[in-house]
């Protein structure tokens, strides 16, 4: 089974009649996962009485750019990322991809699913002392798991994965339901970066990039794009309209599960504490609200739903791998994804999330400037050189803010930025240099005014 139909196999529209709801479940289900649940939570601690600002900030990041991307992505009429930004050079492009692909698979997104798994799954019933031998057994076990059904790719996973959703989506709601029923407290005072109402919906924003859904979304939209294609929908504007009516589905079903889940997160500080990840903050309310009983329940639908996703992101990444080089076999492929996904989960859930940051903050803004372009592409011509000195500006300053977020001392070029570059103190320097790439290329088309001069 390729990636493809792992993912189109949960939720392919059945008639024309109702893809808007087909569709959009599947593009929810594309988008949901492990980061969708622990981050808001972690967010609504941090964020305290300003959360309502903060979640403004989220859901730009967590949940408009993705849409965005899966919308420019139709509209660019490409047949993958690796087209898409090709169009900068076909260099940048296959790196580009690699390095989402990565990222989304077993850099991050896949290591991410086991350790959420075991922090909210398995943690909180065990003693303090066992802890660190168990996360090691329990990677072990859960991503043999992972390369089996990976490897030789069955109907029980579509089957099981088809149910999970819907089965995780109803017990969120049955949690959301009992936290307004019996909240846990009232909202603490924002912390650090979150003291008010605009630093908190900044910072929000930035910590909706954790989530992986715009670059996910450059991934997946061409299974989106298939599908709208599947029912009978024909032309380029024709296509971004209908994902743009599916994407609503997806982005409402989204924001209501971050509204509530930073809402029970900036509730639960008086009652569990302030906790590392959000992946804590869930068992331990889950926990307060049900007791043990409950939380087994939530832990387990969490469990599986992660172990379907890390299934379907090592399928993705064996299969463009072994699309992109034509060497070694997919098995071989999912077996390097999985062992490289299991040590890199090790480290743990903290460490993983505090080192996805930096390359976050390197990933997003050409992300991002790639979006803003292809919904430009017309009005430049689509000229290569547009494309170009606009992604070599962003990639300056994103470089930079990946160094930065990292810890490395950068001396007196920090202090320059900070006091020359409007938005650089709130991360979002780098679209100041994305206009000013902008407008070089714009000029480098005027001064040569024939496509093609500049490939």
């Amino acid at each position: 089974m390729t990636s493809e139909k792992f993912w189109v196999n949960h939720f392919m529209p059945t008639n024309r009649n109702g893809r808007f709801i087909a569709i959009g479940l599947m593009l929810f289900a594309l988008f949901f996962g492990a980061g969708n649940l622990i981050f808001p939570a972690a967010m609504g601690q941090s964020a305290g009485e300003n959360v309502w600002w903060a979640l403004l900030g989220f859901c730009v990041t967590g949940v408009g750019l993705p849409l965005l991307g899966v919308m420019a992505m139709g509209y660019s009429g490409c047949r993958d990322l690796q087209e898409l930004a090709g169009r900068v050079h076909p260099w940048f492009g296959t790196f580009y991809t690699v390095v989402c692909y990565m990222a989304i698979g077993p850099c991050f997104a896949v290591p991410r699913t086991g350790t959420v798994s075991f922090e909210i799954g398995i943690r909180p019933f065990l003693s303090a002392d066992a802890t660190g031998v168990a996360l090691p057994i329990f990677l072990a076990v859960f991503f043999a798991v992972t390369f089996w059904f990976a490897a030789s790719p069955s109907k029980l996973v579509d089957r099981v994965g088809k149910l999970l959703t819907p089965a995780l989506v109803l017990a969120l709601l049955v949690f959301i339901v009992q936290s307004f029923v019996t909240p846990m407290g009232e909202p603490q005072a924002a912390g650090a970066g979150y003291a008010m109402s605009v630093t908190a919906a900044v910072q929000g924003g930035l910590d909706g990039y954790n989530t992986l859904d715009a670059i996910a979304a450059l991934v997946f939209a061409t299974l989106v794009v298939t599908a709208v294609r599947d029912s009978g929908v024909t032309g380029t504007k024709a296509i971004a309209g209908e994902v743009y009516k599916c994407g609503l589905i997806a982005g409402v079903l989204l924001a209501l599960i971050y509204v509530f889940v930073a809402k029970i997160g900036a509730e639960s500080v008086s009652v569990i504490g302030m906790q590392e990840t959000g992946a804590p903050v869930l068992a331990l309310s889950a926990q307060h609200f049900f007791g043990h009983a409950g939380a087994l329940l939530l832990s387990l639908i969490v469990l599986l739903a992660c172990l379907t996703t890390s299934i379907g992101l090592i399928t993705c990444c064996a299969a463009f791998f072994v699309r992109l080089t034509g060497k070694f076999t997919y098995v071989v492929w999912v077996g390097v994804f999985t062992v490289i996904s299991y040590l890199i989960g090790l480290f743990g859930l903290k460490t993983i999330i505090v080192s996805t940051i930096p390359v976050l903050m390197f990933l997003y803004p050409p992300c991002v400037a790639l979006i803003v372009l292809t919904f430009c592409h017309d009005l430049f011509d689509g000229r290569r050189c547009v494309y170009a000195t606009t992604m070599a500006a962003t990639l300056v300053m994103a470089v930079i803010n990946g160094l930065e977020t990292a810890g490395v001392n950068l001396g007196g070029l920090e202090t320059f930025l900070k006091e020359s570059v409007p938005l650089h103190t709130v991360g979002l320097g780098w679209i100041s240099f994305a206009v000013a790439g902008a407008f070089v290329g714009l000029l480098w088309k005027a001064v040569c005014p024939v496509k093609g001069e500049d490939d």
